[in-house]
């Protein structure tokens, strides 16, 4: 048995439909106030039309439903996390008590492995935020007594990701500039949703990555410059870029945090375009056997036909989720 955290998801409900799919038992860790509210709709799970997973009702945060969960488990793929929402106290929340209490249930289960995603640059002394808690997180599951394997990975990317649509959104705020972080000008290795899945499944097998930390990345370095670029291109949305100091584009961001219930940019953007982050790029497959697709191909197949005004209205008038996990 294989269970999830985070499974509802962009990176955990792409997992749980590739497992499903590859005909592997899964189960979810799901918190009970979320299973409640796909009831109340009667809205189908994501991974809905590859199968059926089992669903156990918890909370990374509460030790009894969390240890309920792993029994007869042999796999744990923790991704739950909060770096596309909250501030600084939620992420460490999530990020370091919600891992803690993970590793002390598997290990407690006698859990076989504990796979974890972590970040490119994530280091426990970082100088940013996003990546210094997550290199805390790192350290919690190396010294957590079982076996594991650490992915730290670039940018992901698809088609309902938090990161290439928030771009596209972020530009249709202003009708005639776009605000870029300094230059621009540091490397970043996306890579994209269906790849990553590819190589967290074909972990499974390859017992080499036990006990080992793997970076990967996709088929290309991309600078943040020339990744607007693309999203311009692709998606015909057209601005002059402004390059404003990294300091000046923050404190505006927690203006707009301030202003409205959602933004499209949390403070944990910045900490990912604050430094080069890139692995070696054929690590992808040589550690899993997975062939990595281009940044631009990929947005091709789904940003040209996108209203990202609506989606941004809709987006900053929604409720702000609390933390569920």
């Amino acid at each position: 048995m294989i269970i999830v955290t985070g499974a509802t998801g962009f990176i955990g409900s792409h997992l749980v439909t590739q497992l499903l799919r590859s005909g592997l038992p899964v189960r979810v860790l799901v918190p009970p106030q979320v299973a409640a509210r796909y009831q109340r709709r009667g809205q189908a799970w994501p991974w809905a039309d590859a199968g059926e997973a089992e669903v156990a009702e918890g909370s990374v945060f509460h030790g009894e439903s969390l240890f309920r969960a792993m029994q007869g488990v042999h796999t744990v793929f923790h991704l739950a996390g909060a770096q596309w929402w909250g501030n600084q106290r939620d992420l460490e929340h999530v990020e370091l008590v919600g891992t803690r209490q993970v590793v002390t249930a598997s290990r407690s289960a006698r859990v076989g492995r504990l796979i974890f995603l972590s970040h490119l640059g994530a280091e426990p002394g970082s100088a940013y935020t996003l990546l210094r808690i997550k290199g805390q997180a790192e350290e919690l599951v190396r010294a957590g007594g079982i076996a594991y394997t650490i992915f730290r990975s670039g940018i992901v990317f698809g088609n309902d990701d938090h990161f290439a649509n928030n771009l596209a959104m972020v530009m249709r705020v202003n009708p005639i500039f776009f605000f870029l972080p300094g230059q621009g000008e540091n490397l970043l290795h996306p890579i994209h949703i269906d790849d990553l899945i590819a190589a967290l499944v074909n972990s499974l097998e390859a017992t080499d990555l036990v006990d080992e930390t793997v970076e990967i990345g996709g088929g290309e370095y991309v600078s943040l410059s020339e990744m607007s670029r693309t999203v311009m291109r692709v998606t015909g949305i057209r601005r002059i870029t402004v390059s404003l100091p990294p300091y000046v584009l923050r404190g505006l961001n927690r203006l707009a945090n301030l202003l409205f219930p959602r933004w499209p940019v949390t403070p944990q953007w910045f900490d990912l375009f604050a430094a080069n982050r890139t692995a070696k790029l054929g690590n992808l497959y040589h550690y899993t056997g997975v062939r990595p697709v281009r940044f631009e191909d990929t947005l091709l197949t789904y940003m040209p036909h996108r209203r990202y005004s609506l989606e941004l209205l809709r987006f900053v008038f929604r409720r702000r989720p609390g933390i569920r996990f």
